[in-house]
């Protein structure tokens, strides 16, 4: 009896894997793709006119700062204050850093003094002068050391003027060689401020395309960082003389983002459209079919399609 339930057990086990693998075998054929040769097969098509053809290139490029300067002292002296840090936007004329001026205060003090004290004298020799109580040579020698005195005084205000250095142009602080307490004296590099709300976009074009480059002319500029941004770039130069590559450059001004997204050393194109004065028939490269040598393309013609070759 053992013997019969363990043979009907088996060819159980085996029907249900066969039925089993029947039904995967099914699922598998449901997923295999079967061509139908009779079966129609939608295309898209497009209608072919005469008309002249655009073509469109583009000129990589470099973007840089239109200013650059390293910010320095006209006259020595020790630093007071750092008003700007580095990374700061500044505008023309801001105070940038401020340098000791106690004793140029001191001497213009002075100055003042000496001034006050001969305009007295001019003031009472003229009287007497006139009056010819005294001899002209002393009215003389006053004037003369007034105008000496008033020389020294705008002399030292220049130079106290000239403590607080400030900014050329608007811009950022890119660079900062000092701090508070250094001494500055003329020609030492202090701050780096660079013009970022306009930028210079230089390329390189061959000598064949050098003549569609016009001074003045506005050409669309999309810089590689946002490619659906587009700025209007105004050509400031075009070179007379080509690198060692037989390149010649081509220098634009760009008006930066509001947000001053663009920065010196980032990269972009020069969009450039040409329209061909002679008309054709113009199809879209992705719609020819086969090689150069053996190129062809479908023509609908009365509702049946048909390889033409070109």
């Amino acid at each position: 009896m053992k013997k019969y339930i363990y043979i009907i057990a088996g060819i159980m086990i085996t029907a249900l894997v066969v039925f089993k693998l029947a039904s995967n075998k099914n699922k598998s054929e449901d997923r295999i793709y079967h061509y139908d040769k009779e079966a129609p097969i939608e295309v898209e098509t497009i209608t072919v006119k005469s008309s002249g053809l655009t073509t469109e290139t583009a000129y990589a490029g470099t973007f840089e700062a239109n200013k650059e300067v390293k910010v320095t002292a006209d006259i020595q002296g020790k630093i007071n204050e750092m008003l700007v840090d580095l990374g700061s936007e500044v505008k023309k004329g801001q105070a940038l850093i401020q340098l000791d001026n106690a004793l140029l205060k001191l001497q213009l003090q002075a100055a003042e003094v000496s001034v006050k004290g001969l305009e007295n004298d001019v003031n009472r020799y003229t009287i007497l002068a006139e009056a010819d109580a005294i001899q002209g040579v002393q009215l003389e020698k006053a004037t003369l050391g007034l105008q000496a005195a008033k020389i020294q005084r705008a002399t030292l205000l220049e130079q106290i003027s000239k403590t607080t250095i400030k900014a050329p142009f608007d811009g950022v602080v890119t660079m900062k060689m000092t701090e508070t307490g250094a001494f500055a004296a003329p020609g030492v590099p202090l701050l780096q401020l660079t013009e970022i709300q306009q930028l210079r976009f230089t390329i390189f074009v061959a000598e064949n395309d050098i003549n569609l480059f016009k001074v003045s002319d506005t050409y669309p500029i999309v810089p590689d960082n946002n490619k659906e941004q587009i700025l209007q770039g105004k050509i400031i130069a075009v070179g007379s003389q080509a690198n060692p590559a037989g390149s010649f450059p081509v220098q634009f001004l760009v008006k930066n983002t509001d947000d001053n997204q663009l920065k010196s050393g980032m990269f972009g194109k020069v969009q450039l459209q040409q329209n061909s004065t002679s008309k054709g028939l113009y199809i879209p490269v992705a719609l020819i079919q086969g090689g150069e040598e053996n190129a062809s393309v479908y023509v609908v013609k009365k509702q049946q399609s048909s390889i033409a070759k070109k």
